[in-house]
């Protein structure tokens, strides 16, 4: 389970453990956004700062419509009780987590300030016979 807390601008807000290639990592507050569809996106100083390796260059069409062009890392974040090789957007924002990481998961989010976020794993689905 991952617990977080709704902020004083009603933003779902978690905290995780991003980890670079060399032995790097960064403890961060990041803005849970549904409307995402990357795992996680970080600004350009905390990318350098873990030593991220490029992947490639992504595209994305924002919420104004526009289209945005930008590269992905990859990092390592402890995601519930475990690390998980995940991809980074890099964007000039607050660190963003995206539905591709909450895949699998239940969100539920008591959203009035200072409300709880609780990200729990799904139950695997029954195999049909």
């Amino acid at each position: 389970m991952i617990i977080g807390i709704v902020n004083e601008y009603i933003e779902a807000i978690i905290r995780l453990v991003v980890h670079g290639p060399k032995g790097h990592e960064q403890e961060l507050d990041a803005v849970v956004d549904t409307g995402f569809d990357g795992s996680l996106s970080l600004p350009p100083a905390i990318i350098t700062a873990l030593g991220l390796p490029y992947r490639q260059r992504g595209r994305a069409i924002l919420a104004n419509g526009s289209e945005a062009v930008f590269n992905i890392h990859e990092a390592t974040v402890d995601w519930d009780g475990q690390r998980r090789r995940i991809k980074v957007d890099d964007a000039n924002t607050d660190p963003l987590v995206g539905m591709d990481l909450l895949y699998g998961y239940e969100l539920k989010i008591d959203v009035v300030e200072g409300g709880g976020v609780i990200i729990n794993l799904l139950p695997k689905p029954k195999a049909v016979a």
